[in-house]
This record gives structure tokens, sequence and C-alpha cells, in this order.
């Protein structure tokens, strides 16, 4: 007859070896910022439409959206490198100069992502300038334990991080007129 710690102890190594096994995709996190020579106010006024998108970010040709600035609006964003994606407004302050925006289906061959969410803020910063952060949380395109090398996190953090810093070069230069 088993013991009652002996129980507990083949329990343990039990879950234990299915937990180690239940792995799955880790969040992944891309923070890029950019320092514009132009205030705020300027800056907030070229992104502040939600589905404008594409007039600053040169990676898109095209940019289209319902709802406005509200809660659930949606935007369809196209991309010179093909494909498009359809994101929903999650948040949206004009005072604080932020919004806050997810991914509402997937398309793992536009971006190597299953999901994110993003935000981007406007604040000031040096020289009477603006700091312009753009914050994405995603997980891989591939969510199994093994993933190709084109679907695991490597790629999906190399692909946000070229779209954020397209992106804001793409602002910059325009809130600069260069």
């Amino acid at each position: 007859m088993w013991s009652l710690r002996s129980l507990i102890a083949c329990l343990f190594i039990g879950v234990t070896a299915v937990a180690a096994h239940a792995h799955g995709p880790t969040p992944q996190k891309v923070e890029e910022k950019i320092d514009i020579a132009a205030p705020p106010a300027k800056v907030w006024d070229i992104i502040k439409n939600f589905a404008d998108i594409a007039t600053w970010n040169p990676a898109l040709t095209s940019s289209t959206g319902t709802g406005g600035n509200e809660n659930n609006a949606s935007r369809t964003i196209v991309f010179k490198s093909g494909g498009e994606l359809v994101e929903g407004l999650d948040y949206y302050s004009d005072k604080e100069m932020d919004y806050l925006y997810r991914l509402s289906k997937e398309k793992i061959d536009v971006l190597p992502v299953s999901s994110y969410t993003a935000e981007i803020t406007v604040k000031p910063g040096p020289n009477d300038g603006s700091t312009v952060t753009w914050m994405g949380r995603f997980y891989r395109a591939d969510t199994g334990n093994e993933p190709a090398p084109d679907k695991n996190d490597a790629a999906a953090i190399k692909a946000m991080t070229e779209y954020f810093k397209t992106g804001l070069a793409g602002l910059k230069a325009k809130a600069e007129g260069k």
C-alpha cells in the first residue's frame, strides 16, 4: 500500500513532468523610442487619427478605418511588402497623447506574430521637442513548442522592431519636414 508521502511525491513528479512539457510561448515585448525636433502637439497632430497611420509610416501603402478614435474603432493597414492586417482601438486619449490597439485577426504571413497589443505615446522631449514611444507585446507566429525559424520568438521580435523603427523614422521625417 502506498504511503501518503509516496503518493504526494509521485503526484508532484507527475505534475512537474507534465508542466515541463506543457510550456508554450512566452510573451515578447518591443519598445522603440525616438526624439523628434517638433513640439508634442505637432507630432500628436500627425499620429492622432487612428486610421491615418499610412500617412506617416513608410512601411504601409494605405490605411483605412471605421469608428474614428472611439473605443472599438477599426483600421485596416496594407504593407508595402504585401498583405494587410486589421487592428482594433482599445484606448484613446487626446489629452494624454496616447492610444492602445490590438491585432484583430492574425495573419502570420504579414507579421510573424499570433497576436499583439501596441501603444504609441507622445511626451515632451529634449530641447522643446517630443519623445515618441511605441511599445508592443506579442506572441510568436507558431505557438507550439518547436517553432520554425521564421515563426519563432526571434523572428517575431525582429519583425515588430523593424516595423516600429520604420514607422518612427517616417514620423520623425514628416514632423521635422524632411
